[in-house]
């Protein structure tokens, strides 16, 4: 038994997906806890899109539910049982917890870009349990000490704002590059706040909705572009893009990932530049590439993040990026309102993060 053990307490219990709309608390037994593992209580969880995707259709992508499932993976608790090999963590630690758990073996993790290794164990990415429960038990080395000024709401803020700052390291983002993002929804909206963090002088966002846009705006996009579903628009859209950049286009984040999304981004990103496939709402996408690679405009693409915990949490600490506005919904943990949050979540509107406190 590591250090802290476990004393008599109430059963474990997680959210079980069941089914499509079908989410029930139910107790979750955790495995032993490792000399390398701690056990974390879960005080906040949030929604990610995915999970509301398996919780509508018990798919996402290319992953499919096929038994029952406990969902979330946006988390951060407080430490309350140490494997006995684990020397940077103590008993009451807050952490965030970084969900996935690779192999460390092959040659993507050996190279250094173990978000890629084909054997990531990630949490509610089937068939693997995810963290919306009271307590889990995870690797120490994936669970990152909070600063004492940054909350574990905020801690659970890692997780998304993760995919933001590896889509600015992969694009190179810095104090030279303007960015457009496409999408103003949760991802594209930390896109924002990482963008800005990275030192991008000038960020314009465009999206369908006026609300989101002016999130965006608040949150520090020096311009947005509404924009339609309709391809005949794109021209003149691209235009619109221009105009309020105010100069070229250095990088362009995609974080829709839709035939018009991705033609946009090509079309709009000057010769030389950068786009960044960020959102996957297309599986197959036909888009002019031939024009775009006859300007060399780089294409790069992300899946997840690596190595971006430590600073997101210094991004926090320091104040150089705030998501807290981000976090629009509040639920506790119970039957009723992890339902209603789910749907809360699902209808969008003006639900952005939906996040649990335990």
């Amino acid at each position: 038994m590591g250090k802290g053990g476990k004393a008599a307490e109430p059963e474990n219990m997680g959210a079980w997906l069941l089914g499509v709309n079908n989410i029930k608390i139910q107790p979750f037994k955790l495995p032993s806890v490792g000399p390398n593992d701690v056990r974390v209580r879960v005080k906040a969880v949030g929604i990610c899109g995915s999970d509301v995707h398996y919780f509508k259709t018990m798919k996402c992508a290319d992953f499919e539910v096929k038994e029952p499932m406990v969902i979330g993976h946006e988390c951060a608790g407080i430490v309350e049982e140490i494997g006995g090999d684990v020397k940077h963590l103590a008993l009451g630690d807050r952490v965030a917890v970084e969900p996935g758990i690779s192999c460390a073996r092959c040659q993507q993790c050996k190279g250094g870009r173990y978000n890629l290794c084909p054997d990531m164990k990630f949490f509610a990415t089937p068939p693997v349990h995810g963290s919306l429960a009271n307590q889990i038990v995870h690797p120490a080395d994936l669970c990152f000490k909070l600063p004492e000024n940054v909350s574990l709401e905020e801690g659970a803020m890692c997780e998304p704002l993760s995919v933001g700052v590896h889509a600015c390291r992969r694009a190179n983002v810095g104090p030279e590059s303007t960015v457009l993002i496409i999408g103003a929804g949760p991802i594209g909206l930390v896109s924002v706040l990482a963008a800005r963090a990275f030192g991008s002088p000038r960020i314009v966002i465009v999206d369908m909705d006026d609300q989101r846009l002016a999130m965006a705006k608040s949150l520090g996009a020096n311009d947005t572009v509404k924009v339609s579903t309709k391809m005949e628009d794109l021209d003149d859209e691209i235009g619109q893009i221009k105009i309020a950049m105010k100069s070229n286009v250095d990088v362009t984040f995609d974080c829709v990932g839709f035939n018009k999304t991705m033609s946009t981004a090509l079309g709009a990103t000057r010769p030389g530049g950068k786009v960044c496939l960020v959102g996957m709402g297309h599986g197959t996408m036909t888009v002019p590439l031939t024009p775009a690679a006859a300007r060399e405009v780089d294409v790069v693409g992300i899946f997840r993040y690596k190595n971006t915990w430590p600073l997101c949490l210094e991004f926090l600490r320091s104040g150089r990026i705030d998501v807290k506005p981000l976090i629009t919904h509040r639920f506790g943990f119970n039957q009723k309102e992890v339902e209603e949050a789910f749907e809360t979540s699902a209808r969008g509107g003006n639900a952005i993060k939906v996040m649990f406190i335990l």
